[in-house]
């Protein structure tokens, strides 16, 4: 019985750690529940502003790498041979989090002005007493503080036609790019 449930235990740690994943290389579908991706829209005709978002996993040069990456595809999907980035920007949205001991929250507001109330001793400080209004060394001072970061990169790029102009460094050769960024690129694992 206890090698069953310690198998079962050991089987939702690996389902619940193949979850969390850095966003891969993919689409945002309209619809879709998905933790990021990359998405475009077409300003002009040679001009497309190109967007990557990541979840709390994806680091930002991912996320920076996924949207040049897609700048550059888009170029040489539309028959351009370069760009340029007259535009670009990455968000960072933080959030921080705070969660007590789980095991003290169902003290807290379950009896009044009452609270509880420990008597310890304490080796070189003798007796010692623990209460939730003067705290102590027991678990109800715990908490578990997390700060979580995503990362949302965003580009305008111009695209163009010929060489690239030398010394601009805001321009990108399109298939060097590709070339150069393609072995860092991760993909959806298809199911």
């Amino acid at each position: 019985m206890f090698g069953r449930s310690l198998a079962l235990s050991a089987l939702l740690a690996v389902s619940l750690a193949a979850c969390a994943t850095p966003t891969p290389y993919q689409p945002v579908i309209a619809g879709k529940a998905s933790a990021g991706g990359f998405s475009e829209f077409r300003v002009e005709p040679n001009r497309y502003r190109v967007n990557f978002a990541g979840n709390s996993l994806t680091s930002r040069e991912t996320v920076e790498g996924y949207l040049l990456f897609r700048a550059a595809e888009l170029t040489v999907q539309n028959g351009y041979d370069w760009f340029s980035i007259s535009d670009r920007d990455t968000d960072t949205k933080t959030r921080t989090s705070v969660e007590p001991d789980p095991f003290y929250r169902p003290w807290y507001g379950s009896y009044g002005l009452w609270r509880p109330y420990w008597r310890f001793y304490g080796a070189g400080y003798g007796w010692r007493g623990w209460d939730p209004f003067f705290g102590g060394p027991f678990w109800g001072d715990r908490a578990e503080v997390r700060t979580i970061e995503k990362f949302e990169a965003s580009a305008e790029i111009v695209m163009q036609k010929g060489a690239k102009p030398e010394g601009d460094t805001s321009a990108f050769d399109a298939r060097a790019v590709t070339e150069n960024l393609k072995d860092r690129i991760k993909y959806p694992v298809v199911k």
